[in-house]
């Protein structure tokens, strides 16, 4: 490892590399760990490749950002909580910036250019995620057992509506892969080089858990205010297991069937997202901006943004001092598999509805997805692309 700059200078450094990646890191979590690998074990050498393979096992393994959560741990092993503050940051403000002035102009839209390219951003995320849940089927449901847990959980999201269906869902796909899905082989362990003192992840644990536990309650003593927004969008961070894209269920319930979100404005911003780099979560600065009354727009996004990031945070602060011995647990690692095989049926369920049910509302509509889905998953094109050739598509069959 080569000599470094001071702690401050260390911050600086932390930030200005993220603030690139955030400018330029486009398509999705898993394209973001490769530019991370890239840039802070090849070229920076902050790290061994063996111990970033190890970080990035404990990101995919909890709830949350994956990307972020690793962005987050890199920040916090080169210059301690300011580091881990100033890497999160950079990578994330670009992308919630964009997203949150496309919330400001969007409600002005008109005509048919303008409504055209709205179409083509709500077509866009029925290819997005049609591409997400085949890739994620593939990748965690690749035996009968976990297709089995996939299939219930979307039987039971259907059957059980709004947020209570997608907790059911993971819970019982996490006790179904604790009986089913104990004889998968487990890859061999490393220590994983990253210390934080025991206290600090207690503390960090209880919040978490209180958070989760007390919001509901104080929500509930004032549905109207900003405790209810704070609510919905630390329950979806807190629960979104196997990628970004799994927000999209866990906050259509929350707001759209809510009524705090119409269902076309929902997927208008799923569709933009695409467009941006950076982490996916920061689709809710857009809904944080379309949720706060006119004026106070820049707090709406704010709080949006620092609710759906805060749980995956707290929970990787928590696990760290405790993860190397908890994931030899073999009982650990298969309740993981069920639950992320949960986790696509949820995803799959929300392809149909709200996505495809809102978006395909004609033959045109379902070429142009399949021309989508095409191009993602055959032709491999970045996202922003696809999002890019489909919003053109949206104008042409709509004039």
């Amino acid at each position: 490892m080569h000599n470094t700059p001071l702690p401050a200078g260390r911050v600086r450094e932390v930030f200005r590399a993220f603030l690139l990646l955030g400018l330029t890191s486009f398509g999705g979590p898993v394209a973001h760990l490769g530019y991370f690998r890239n840039e802070f074990v090849q070229r920076r050498r902050w790290l061994s490749e063996q111990a970033y393979a190890d970080l990035v096992a404990l990101c995919q393994f909890l709830p949350g950002p994956a990307s972020s959560q690793v962005g987050f741990a890199l920040g916090l092993m080169r210059a301690g909580p300011w580091g881990a503050a100033a890497a999160w940051a950079a990578f994330t403000l670009p992308s919630a910036i964009v997203l949150a002035l496309f919330a400001l102009g969007a409600a002005v839209l008109d005509g048919p250019v303008s409504q055209g390219i709205i179409h083509g951003l709500k077509v866009t995320a029925v290819a997005v995620v049609a591409h997400a849940v085949w890739g994620m089927a593939q990748n965690l449901c690749p035996d009968r057992q976990r297709a089995g847990i996939a299939l219930a959980a979307v039987f039971m999201v259907l059957l059980v509506s709004g947020p209570m269906g997608q907790v059911t869902a993971i819970a019982a796909g996490a006790v179904a892969g604790l009986l089913l899905c104990q004889a998968q082989a487990t890859r061999e362990m490393h220590e994983l080089p990253l210390p934080l003192s025991t206290g600090t992840g207690l503390v960090a644990g209880l919040l978490f858990v209180v958070l989760l536990a007390g919001l509901p309650l104080l929500a509930s003593l004032n549905p109207a205010g900003s405790l209810t927004v704070m609510d919905a969008f630390y329950r979806a961070g807190a629960l979104v297991f196997g990628g970004g894209h799994v927000v999209l269920p866990l906050l259509e319930a929350e707001l759209v069937q809510s009524g705090w979100v119409a269902a076309d404005d929902f997927l208008t911003g799923y569709g933009a997202a695409q467009a941006v780099p950076g982490p996916l979560f920061t689709f809710a600065a857009y809904l944080g901006t379309l949720m706060a009354p006119l004026g106070s727009s820049l707090f709406g996004a704010s709080l949006a943004l620092l609710m759906i990031f805060l749980p995956g945070m707290l929970l990787l602060v928590a696990v760290l001092p405790h993860w190397n011995r908890f994931r030899r647990w073999g009982h650990a690692q298969a309740l993981m598999r069920g639950a992320n095989a949960a986790v696509v049926g949820i995803l799959g369920a929300a392809l149909y509805h709200p996505v495809w049910t809102s978006a395909i509302l004609g033959p045109y509509e379902f070429a142009l997805a399949l021309t989508g889905f095409l191009l993602l998953s055959v032709w491999k094109l970045p996202a922003w692309t696809v999002v890019i050739v489909l919003a053109g598509g949206g104008i042409v069959i709509t004039l």
